[in-house]
């Protein structure tokens, strides 16, 4: 065989090492970023900051976030990738999906771990950076459109309420636990899970298929008792 074309052939093993450094910088980056943000506040804290706390030099930090504010986006991308998770397994297991909403509300998204100031850094930058703001109301999309698909398949197996359209369901459903966290990083008494779980046991019965008929609905004809 010519040697050309035995060179043609790329040996994957290196390009797999290569791909895995790059993940694991990637992820030493994401992580540095998140606990300064919550020691010292995202706008406090430089990207110098982030590479030397990841012990890695500052322009690699260019070469997997244009900005800070994508790291933020990261952030935000996990909670669709939860939500998209449970969407999967919501339409392929053909059964109940409140259980699987229950999980995603009372996690926020599967995050149930964070920390208070982690929190509070990340809605004192949505509130006063536009950029940031502008990526938070993508994600809040994004997620809230996928949200609705499984809303809409509870709906489909008469597990829901219909007289309120999916996506309508799904905006409030972020909106309310948005507040929950929110509210627990200004006071964080207990752990976050608990208070998306109490919360979650007042909302629960107005999803209910039967809840569209009102507190006072009667079985009761032509004015019997």
């Amino acid at each position: 065989m010519p040697l050309h074309a035995r060179t043609s052939i790329p040996d994957s093993r290196p390009a797999g090492r290569r791909e895995r450094r790059r993940t694991e910088i990637r992820e030493r980056l994401y992580r540095a970023a998140l606990g300064l943000f919550a020691e010292r506040g995202y706008f406090e804290t430089t990207v110098e900051d982030i590479t030397e706390a990841a012990d890695v030099g500052k322009g690699t930090f260019f070469n997997h976030f244009p900005t800070k504010e994508h790291v933020l986006a990261a952030f935000g991308m996990e909670r669709i990738a939860a939500i998209e998770h449970a969407y999967e397994k919501a339409r392929h297991s053909g059964g109940p999906v409140l259980p699987l909403l229950r999980e995603l509300a009372t996690t926020m998204a599967g995050q149930a771990q964070e920390s208070p100031a982690l929190l509070r850094a990340i809605y004192a930058a949505h509130s006063t950076c536009t950029p940031v703001r502008e990526e938070l109301q993508k994600r809040l999309q994004q997620g809230r459109r996928v949200m609705a698909q499984i809303f809409a398949l509870g709906q489909e197996r008469m597990e829901i309420r219909r007289d309120i359209p999916a996506i309508e369901l799904a905006r409030r459903t972020q909106l309310i636990f948005m507040g929950v966290a929110l509210g627990w990083a200004m006071n964080p008494e207990g752990s976050l899970r608990k208070a998306g779980e109490d919360i979650w046991n007042l909302y629960f019965p107005s999803l209910e298929a039967n809840a569209a008929k009102g507190p006072h609905h009667s079985t009761r004809k032509n004015g019997s008792p």
